[in-house]
């Protein structure tokens, strides 16, 4: 959590695709294909400009010797696309993200978050992945969702996902626009399942042709649903993500149709000890400056607090907030510029939760005080064709420029279920802050003895250390580890 600006209509471009890998090489091969029509002029202009909004939402951009090498595999598979035959035209970005998100945007934009990255195995699965991006942008499938957009540009881009499922009602559309859109795959509209397997067959045909094993697009479509089923898990639910939580069809649903368009004899480089050498040491999860959530708990080193969602609930964090998602109610924490009056302050925050032109005020404005902290709060309620629904706004004095504040909806009447967590906000000591230290993924050669649990057993987590290390790795229930091979293992960084 960063609170970044909000993004502009230019997320309209994206063409997100949150999930998948296959494999990547240093040089290309054979001939390119010319499966897209050439990036236009005015594809680069609107590019350009969406790139720099884009990078900060995203959590910022990493930069080294890991980028640059992403950004040339990416390169050496894009250039089969059709959209340039020069490697120069693709600006590729590794983000400072924790979510699972890759995704492209007309101009020859390409980007991935570290944390997909950290969970492939080789760099075909990277270059599979990139090529699924590349993919969407070379079948022009954000110029079609973002004509869908425009027939419901009243609630505007961000807000499409969530307010139209949840609210149904443009007098709420901000609401939902603010509260739903934190986690930074919730930025984009979802792609049809049609244009997912297409995206999928243009990847692995760049695969081929770029000289990797096609194959690797239905391990990495494995593993993000692993992922998915194991966030799930953890987060107490009985499936994946949630629908309007991510924008593309669950990649589960197409790993067999990928292994079949790639053919079972398929072969070709993977160059996984390459990848595997190039990618040791990447940050793993939150990165502390930007906060961390262990568990229900968040807690931000540099702006020194520290919050704990209700049981039942879960957390997602985003470059510009904070997001609590649960089944009876839905909350994000924030900011917002503070001249000292937690009254006003509040009162903008609510006129924030709607569209231009409409209004939401709380009947009145409650001052407390939450662990020595000044604050207040206030209650709204709202119309919606759903029903009616209670929206909170509980806001906390840090210093005399600086506040923070919940923004909350739930049915109405049960906006009590969220107190719990209004009144752990607390300040972190200088020490507690000090103790935070991001985690990173180290790469280890299995030695002899060495089990699955064993390995498991060193890894930077409280609980599901085994289930964790299977997916980060790839490995199914039932396989096991052969001495000489590499793993990934994530451990906490030395203080």
């Amino acid at each position: 959590m960063r609170f970044a600006a909000v993004l502009g209509k230019r997320l309209a471009l994206i063409s997100t695709c949150a999930l998948f890998p296959l494999t990547l090489s240093g040089c290309m091969g054979g001939e390119i294909a010319s499966t897209g029509t050439p990036l236009s002029a005015m594809e680069r202009q609107e590019g350009a400009k969406a790139h720099p909004e884009l990078v900060a939402e995203f959590g910022g951009a990493e930069t080294g010797p890991r980028a640059d090498y992403v950004a040339s595999v990416t390169r050496n598979v894009a250039v089969h696309s059709g959209l340039s035959s020069a490697p120069g035209d693709f600006t590729v970005t590794l983000l400072n993200s924790s979510v699972n998100n890759a995704f492209a945007i007309p101009g020859g934009y390409v980007y991935v978050t570290r944390q997909l990255v950290a969970l492939m195995n080789n760099e075909a699965e990277l270059a599979g992945v990139m090529g699924h991006e590349v993919g969407h942008v070379a079948a022009r499938h954000s110029a079609r969702r973002q004509a869908a957009a425009q027939q419901n540009a009243l609630l505007g881009v961000l807000g499409q996902v969530l307010s139209g499922v949840v609210f149904g009602d443009s007098a709420l559309g901000q609401i939902g626009k603010e509260i739903a859109t934190t986690a930074p795959q919730l930025a984009t509209l979802r792609y049809s399942r049609g244009q997912e397997l297409q995206a999928d067959d243009l990847g692995i045909e760049y695969l081929v042709r770029a000289g990797y094993n096609p194959r690797a697009m239905g391990h990495v479509l494995e593993s993000l649903a692993a992922q998915n089923a194991l966030d799930a898990q953890l987060q107490g639910k009985a499936s994946g993500v949630p629908e309007w939580a991510s924008t593309h069809p669950d990649p589960a649903s197409r790993v067999q149709t990928a292994y079949a368009k790639a053919g079972a004899a398929a072969t070709g480089k993977t160059n996984e000890d390459l990848f595997l050498t190039r990618i040791n040491g990447i940050m793993y999860g939150d990165d502390p400056k930007q906060g961390v959530i262990e568990g229900r708990r968040f807690l931000h080193p540099e702006f020194r607090l520290s919050f704990e969602a209700p049981q039942g609930f879960y957390l997602v964090n985003g470059a510009r907030a904070v997001s609590i998602n649960g089944q009876s109610g839905r909350a994000q924490l924030t900011a917002g510029a503070y001249n000292g009056n937690l009254e006003s302050y509040i009162r903008t925050a609510f006129n924030a939760l709607v569209g231009q032109g409409q209004t939401l005020a709380p009947s009145t404005i409650e001052r407390t005080t939450v662990n020595g902290i000044p604050a207040a709060y206030g209650v709204a309620r709202a119309n919606t064709s759903s029903g009616q629904v209670d929206v909170v706004v509980f806001a906390y004095e840090f210093a005399q420029n600086r506040a923070f504040h919940f923004a909350a909806i739930t049915a109405a009447g049960q906006s009590g279920s969220l107190n719990s967590m209004y009144r752990s906000m607390r300040r972190l000591s200088a020490s507690e802050a000090s103790a935070i230290k991001p985690r990173r993924v180290e790469v280890v050669t299995v030695k002899s003895g060495d089990t699955v649990a064993s390995l498991a057993a060193r890894m930077a987590f409280d609980d599901a250390r085994e289930a964790r290390f299977r997916v980060l790795n790839g490995l199914n229930a039932s396989d096991r580890l052969t001495a000489g091979e590499k793993v990934k293992i994530v451990v906490k960084a030395a203080s």
